[in-house]
């Protein structure tokens, strides 16, 4: 009877120290007893909003050396999934939040702003009558969506170049075919093309084939240290106003140009759009606290990292959603 007496203490003080670590197994850490945060934040999702992480990640861990940062991209599907799940403690999407995501938990915030940028090979047989006429929302259709523009001298008007228009388009989910798709009035699964994993995948695709035409996001279509356009790519200019021309300030061959561009409202929104960061219901301790330095302090590096940073009215939507 002893000894049946003693097996039970043991099983009672087991499941008392296993519980509270089951408990808090996944969770960000809440503050130490002395005031400073602890414990591991795990983020995953859009390539666009990746670089922009791990710097913010650096950033606050300056701050806050007990905190460290598992940051991954992968696609916005897969931030959404991987944080509904709580297979992450955040997701990066760099897309409008669906009213099904929000009825499962989904809490967001926007925290910069970003764009998608139409590109092709540097060595375009047509390049010079591409960059002096510029290519209308109307052309891209017909392009991306519809398959009528098939040869780059029918694109151009030149029917005696017959080169065959090579598109790429992703094969994730992600926010920056969202946002092309929704620029040519469409969605993702609508839009035509090879399909190419990541930003880093569709831009290298693009650079290698002479005939080939797809779609980036700021950081991946130009290049950090230059400012220019990654090497083996150019820029198209958006015929916004489809008068055959590419007019000066639609050309954006330089990085500085297409943030200018994107921050005075001049490149059209979509495919200019905000990227958001999620959790699974409203984020508190270590979460909130990253959130809020992100949508205040963290804001001075939104620039630097190459990223628009969103109106005031904006950031002080997301302040006052997470407090």
């Amino acid at each position: 009877m002893q000894q049946q007496t003693c097996r039970w203490i043991v099983v009672v003080v087991v499941v008392a120290l296993i519980v509270p670590l089951i408990a808090a197994c996944g969770q960000p850490a809440a503050p130490s007893p002395g005031g400073e945060f602890q414990g591991t934040i795990t983020v995953s999702g859009a390539f666009a909003l990746y670089p922009m992480m791990v710097r913010w990640g650096e950033e606050y861990q300056k701050l806050h050396p007990g905190v460290q940062f598992d940051i991954s991209a992968g696609g916005a599907g897969k931030g959404m999934t991987d944080a509904l799940g709580g297979q992450v403690d955040m997701g990066m999407v760099s897309r409008e939040i669906k009213p099904e995501e929000e009825k499962q938990g989904a809490y967001w915030v926007s925290v910069v702003k970003d764009a998608v940028f139409p590109g092709v090979n540097e060595k375009n047989p047509v390049l010079p009558d591409l960059i002096r006429q510029g290519v209308t929302q109307a052309q891209f259709v017909d392009i991306f969506i519809t398959g009528k523009i098939k040869t780059w001298g029918e694109l151009v008007g030149r029917p005696e170049i017959t080169d065959e228009i090579h598109v790429y388009t992703r094969s994730d989910s992600c926010g920056a075919a969202d946002a092309w798709a929704k620029y040519l009035g469409k969605t993702q699964e609508d839009l035509l093309g090879i399909g190419v994993f990541g930003d880093p995948g569709i831009a290298e695709a693009v650079a290698k084939d002479p005939l080939g035409i797809g779609y980036n996001n700021l950081g991946y279509a130009y290049d950090a240290a230059s400012g220019k356009p990654v090497a083996g790519l150019t820029i198209l200019p958006l015929d916004a106003n489809s008068n055959n021309q590419a007019d000066a300030d639609e050309v954006l061959d330089t990085k500085a140009k297409a943030m200018v561009a994107v921050a005075t409202n001049q490149y059209p929104s979509p495919p200019a759009r905000a990227l958001n960061l999620v959790t699974k219901g409203k984020p508190a301790g270590l979460l909130q606290d990253f959130i809020l330095w992100t949508l205040t302090e963290g804001q001075k590096f939104v620039d630097s990292a190459g990223y628009i940073a969103l109106p005031q009215d904006l950031l002080n939507e997301g302040l006052q959603k997470v407090k």
